[in-house]
């Protein structure tokens, strides 16, 4: 597929509570959604602890083998959130408090009559380098150093801040899908699907069963970036499944 422009991309999710079970991730499945939307390709998903050296390997290991690497969670006014810091450190740059970042909070702070404490000026350390990324609901902003996007881990504040950061961002050629549900069990279809896979090696295939009123049922999924591959392929996979 010469010529294909492809963009890659990581989302690191970090927070202990996530890794409890106590908070349920929303972010993950909404940032794939939206990547692929764009053209970004989305390549692999990780969860960490609150935890210095285990953050900092993440994106030390994440930023340098995609494109993109988008982190969600840490950045709040509380002595456990520690994205910041971290991210500062694996760039191997300095952390402060940011003027702009604090009048951004001074600002927003003052419309709802509250005063910018200590705890919410934490929340205006950005690395140094670091540009900003607005955040319209709570006014703490969300911040990009090179390669590396951080982002709220509250899902509405993350989708608004993913939503701002969005024109600033590379992407190549998006990746269509075609669903073709079939009423058979995997084992039924294996050996015709994976013959197809290797008839049009170009269009990515994957099976997905589930049940349908009891029974044993398959979703066949065909994804590409040419629609006229992808098209072809879906049709005659329906021919050879007689569905």
């Amino acid at each position: 597929m010469g010529g294909e422009r492809i963009v890659t991309a990581a989302v690191l999710i970090i927070g202990d509570e996530i890794l409890s079970g106590r908070t349920k991730d929303r972010n993950g499945g909404a940032i794939a959604e939206h990547l692929t939307s764009i053209g970004i390709r989305l390549k692999e998903v990780r969860v960490v602890p609150d935890d210095e050296a285990e953050i900092c390997a993440a994106v030390n290991a994440l930023r340098s083998r995609y494109d993109y690497l988008f982190t969600t969670g840490g950045i709040g006014p509380t002595h456990d959130d520690i994205t910041a810091d971290s991210i500062a450190k694996a760039c191997g740059v300095t952390i402060d408090v940011d003027p702009r970042a604090e009048k951004l909070l001074a600002e927003n702070y003052a419309r709802r009559g509250l005063a910018l404490t200590p705890a919410r000026l934490r929340m205006a350390r950005i690395p140094a380098g670091a540009s900003l990324i607005v955040n319209p609901l709570s006014g703490a902003p969300g911040f990009r150093i090179g390669n590396v996007i951080v982002m709220a881990g509250v899902p509405e504040i993350m989708q608004a801040m993913l939503e701002a950061v969005t024109p600033e961002l590379e992407t190549g050629d998006k990746v269509l899908s075609i669903t073709i549900p079939v009423d058979r069990p995997e084992s039924e279809i294996a050996d015709v699907f994976s013959a197809h896979q290797r008839r049009y090696q170009d269009v990515a295939m994957g099976s997905y069963p589930r049940m349908r009123d009891g029974k044993p049922v398959s979703d066949l999924v065909l994804r590409s970036a040419n629609a006229d591959h992808l098209s072809e392929a879906a049709e005659t996979l329906k021919a050879a499944l007689g569905v």
